[in-house]
């Protein structure tokens, strides 16, 4: 009898280890935190920039073929190209983006002093079907005003 005594204590001992499936209680749980994003400052203007001294001159992509557009302002883009079917400005820099069968043609302007007119300096090509890369001079060839 105190063997069958001593097996029930145990057994009801280790009951008591096994824990439960069930969540615990809404009141024992920490309330989720909610951060909020930090202010956004709007993106510095061209004046802005120069006037707090962060201007970053950029790199200005070379390359055969690509001499007739490296250096180019927007006008002089649109001329050779036709009007940019997307123009988007960026703080000081602006992409111009040209169209046609054969690629796409993304162009990124920078200026290239403080305060001055952005310009040309990078280019990217790719073909509108299905997005792969293609020769940059060739796009730009393919797409130029005859």
């Amino acid at each position: 009898m105190i063997r069958e005594t001593a097996v029930l204590a145990i057994a009801m001992l280790m009951a008591g280890c096994v824990s439960s499936s069930r969540p615990a209680p809404a009141q024992n749980r920490p309330a989720p935190q909610v951060v909020a994003p930090p202010p956004q400052s709007p993106a510095p203007t061209p004046r802005d920039t120069a006037s707090t001294g962060g201007f970053i001159a950029p790199q200005i992509m070379q390359g055969r073929g690509l001499e007739g557009v490296i250096g180019q302002s927007e006008a002089q883009l649109e001329r050779q190209f036709g009007a940019a079917r997307l123009n988007v400005w960026e703080g000081d820099a602006r992409k111009l983006q040209f169209v046609g069968e054969a690629c796409v043609l993304d162009v990124f302007l920078y200026p290239l002093r403080p305060g001055a007119t952005p310009s040309a300096t990078h280019i990217e090509a790719r073909r509108a079907s299905d997005g792969r890369n293609v020769d940059r001079a060739s796009c730009v060839s393919a797409l130029r005003r005859r």
